[in-house]
């Protein structure tokens, strides 16, 4: 569209389209915010500007109109960028090297704000200040910084109940609590009754700027500049203090919940008492976090009072204890992936020092500063691979020492998949390992045909592993091999698909595999947590790994060597196998492969379980998950003709099983449509687990009787069948115990009266 075109009709077509919401001159109603002065308007490119416009925001109530013709939709866009043009787009004069000289070093700037990865995280990260603001309000945040404090940098100065006193940034305040940022960088949560007095501290924490007039135009010439951190461009180091080391997320402190899984281990399993068997029955809801997606699959990390959890491409730090927003980050989809990353599935984050670390739908490896919530660095995970929209993450990242470890998506439409380890300071990688060959490299012998070259072979390693720093290896499952229910192209035990792969975690050298169906013609990929275990087992201490596996069977490994030790079946419907050989592989039933008919096999391509969590009580050495009843039919494709078949309902069953024999010592059957997801997490003598019809339920760890129960109604409600996606969590905050999960489009939080 020529200017005169866009000049004339943008402004009618955003009277037409936008001024409901956002009034005719963009500065915005009660029903919309105002583009003017929107720092989060401008910090967008205008591709990005345009992509927000044409896809909508959902979870701020801004509609998609991508249905408006391309010429149109220009024009709409730029009028809404016309309304606050961004520094970076000005010609600001100035020598830009010399203001960041002037910014680190005689202005003192860095001593309170960071730009880049460089400086100190006390006030508000001033990475992307050339496109959020306008060079006017640029000069007056410099010359005239108490004009307007930025909302969430109020000072204060409490004094508590306790005596103590607390001085910083108030982030949030409401009648019943408080939430205040100390100059250190350090979060504290407060009731109203904890806080004796609050005094306000006039003024802004930043002194006006004492530059000369050169030191001034050079210092705005630089902050006009800054744009964000380039993808690809290497990180800062740690900050010196703040944030948890890697020995804090190894041996975390009670009531913490540091990674996906809380311990690295993967074990949901917390030595917590206040929620117990006799307490449960009086938990109560203590705040709900809605994220306006329809479908949540994240479990909450909690560090140092601070919960993290996530959307689609976006991260919310919440006071943990009142559930209030701290900061959040977020950026629009990518529509460059398909599948599970492209509805904006995402599993939560991983933390380490000052950093968050978050995996795009379309596998951008993110680090965010864990006060301000600013990128750090990015990495493009697929940056060296031909373009692969089958390609994406859905996944929490794992931090491995100084490392963050990070897996790929997409085996259900054809990829190579592999795992990837960055340094968590700069974002440089480390090392890849590919869980399947090149045509031609070693392995590729146990893939006959063409499927490795034609569609890369699959294997993603789309699920969180876990870590063991005894041994110094990461235990990842590996995802199933494609085409997934023809084999003809792929003849072979098509190594390493549907396996437990272990991994020196400096080196991501192979120090062992096991695979528990070779050449899978099921689609029962290996993604169930690697669960880790120091126990004695059949009169050993031993060092073990468990794993309930998506095609049926319970198995024991020695972590150490890959040694199998047991190999049981855990349900009822299994007719694809007769057990576990000595050799380690199944016994197949003849008869059972996918035909252009179809064929009814036991379990179905669900599986018996799948990725919802499972947990393991040393006390009562007892290993429990959710297992599914359920039988299914694979069609050989292409399906020609497909028969009728008859089979029993399908039916969801918590178990809790002996890890030495796999006996089941109780269970609890339930009745749905056994197509949930819910895990489960195992504290105080209690098991919580999501049940198939949307409740989250309580029962004794020893001996399966229910205790307490709350129907959250999950996502049954938006219609869209999954009761549960998501697995409960516990934690500690101001000496208390909760309860978090996702359900739904909410995050809930339960605790004690």
């Amino acid at each position: 569209m020529a200017f005169a075109a866009w000049a004339q009709d943008g402004p009618q077509l955003f009277q037409s389209q936008c001024a409901v919401c956002h009034a005719t001159d963009g500065r915005g109603t009660e029903r919309g915010p105002d583009l003017v002065k929107s720092r989060r308007v401008r910090a967008q490119s205008y591709e990005q500007l345009r992509a927000v416009i044409r896809d909508g925001v959902p979870a701020r109530g801004m509609p998609a109109f991508g249905k408006l013709p391309p010429a149109e939709l220009e024009a709409v866009t730029r009028v809404v960028r016309g309304f606050s043009a961004p520094a970076a787009e000005a010609q600001v004069a100035g020598d830009r090297a010399a203001g960041e000289r002037y910014f680190f070093g005689q202005g003192g700037c860095a001593k309170c704000h960071m730009a880049l990865g460089k400086g100190n995280a006390v006030g508000p990260d001033l990475s992307m200040l050339g496109r959020e603001m306008t060079v006017p309000e640029l000069q007056e945040a410099v010359m005239k910084p108490g004009a307007k404090i930025k909302p969430g940098y109020a000072r204060a100065s409490l004094r508590l109940a306790n005596g103590q006193t607390v001085r910083g940034f108030v982030r949030n305040e409401s009648r019943y609590n408080v939430q205040v940022q100390d100059f250190a960088g350090r979060f504290h949560s407060f009731s109203a009754a904890e806080v004796a007095s609050k005094e306000a501290i006039p003024g802004s924490a930043m002194p006006a700027a004492k530059c000369s007039e050169g030191e001034c135009r050079d210092l705005l010439a630089y902050l006009s500049g800054l744009t964000g951190p380039a993808v690809g461009a290497n990180g800062a180091t740690f900050e010196k203090e703040g944030g948890p080391k890697f020995a804090d997320i190894a041996n975390p402190k009670p009531g913490e919940w540091p990674t996906y899984h809380g311990p690295l281990t993967g074990n949901r399993h917390a030595d917590l008492t206040q929620i117990n068997a006799d307490t449960v029955k009086n938990l109560v809801l203590k705040w709900v976090f809605p994220i306006n997606h329809n479908t949540l699959e994240v479990t909450p990390v909690v560090v140092d009072g601070v919960m993290y959890v996530t959307g689609p491409n976006q991260v919310f730090a919440l006071d943990a204890r009142h559930g209030r927003t701290l900061w959040h980050y977020q950026r629009p989809m990518s529509g460059e992936s398909r599948g599970d990353p492209a509805k904006g599935t995402n599993r939560g984050v991983a933390v380490l020092g000052d950093r968050v670390f978050l995996v795009t739908d379309n596998a951008h490896l993110l680090a965010l500063h864990r006060v301000t919530g600013a990128l750090l660095w990015e990495r493009t995970m697929t940056e060296d691979m031909p373009v692969n929209r089958n390609m994406g993450n859905t996944a929490a990242p794992l931090v491995v020492n100084d490392l963050v470890v990070a897996g790929i998506s997409g085996g259900d439409m054809g990829m190579r998949g592999f795992l990837d380890a960055y340094k968590a300071s700069t974002g440089e990688r480390v090392w890849r390992f590919y869980t399947v060959p090149k045509p031609g490299e070693p392995l590729s012998e146990t893939w006959q045909g063409t499927a490795l070259e034609q569609f890369g072979g699959g294997g993603a390693t789309w699920m969180t592993g876990t870590f063991d720093p005894e041994t110094n290896l990461v235990f990842w499952g590996t995802g199933n091999p494609y085409p997934a229910y023809n084999g003809d192209q792929r003849k072979g035990d098509n190594l390493y698909s549907g396996s437990v792969i272990a991994l020196d975690a400096t080196t991501g050298k192979l120090k062992w595999h096991y695979q528990f169906v070779p050449h899978d013609l099921y689609d029962w990929d290996a993604g169930q947590t690697p669960l880790l275990v120091n126990t004695k087992y059949k009169g050993r201490d031993r060092k073990l790994l468990i794993q309930a596996n998506r095609n049926g069977f319970l198995y024991v490994l020695d972590r150490t060597n890959g040694e199998l030790l047991l190999g049981v079946p855990f349900v009822d419907r299994m007719t694809w196998a007769k057990g576990i050989g000595n050799d380690g592989r199944p016994i197949l039933i003849p008869g059972k492969e996918p035909t252009n008919a179809g064929t009814l096999v036991c379990p179905n391509v669900l599986g018996a379980t799948n990725w919802p969590s499972m947990a393991f009580n040393p006390s009562t050495n007892l290993f429990y998950l959710m297992a599914r009843e359920d039988c299914g039919v694979y069609v050989k494709p292409p399906a020609y003709q497909q028969k009728e078949f008859q089979k029993e309902p399908g039916y969801m069953v918590l178990r809790a099983l002996n890890i030495e024999t796999g006996k089941r010592e109780w269970e609890v059957p339930q009745i749905g449509s056994a197509d949930s997801w819910g895990g489960v997490l195992s504290t105080g003598g209690v098991i919580f687990f999501g049940e198939d019809s949307g409740v989250l339920g309580a029962v004794d760890a020893k001996t399966g009787k229910d205790l307490w129960h709350i129907q959250t109604n999950a996502s049954a409600a938006l219609g869209d069948g999954h009761s549960w996606r998501s697995s409960p969590m516990t934690f500690m905050a101001g000496g208390r115990q909760y309860l978090a999960f996702a359900a739904g489009p909410n995050i809930l939080c339960f605790g004690l009266p």
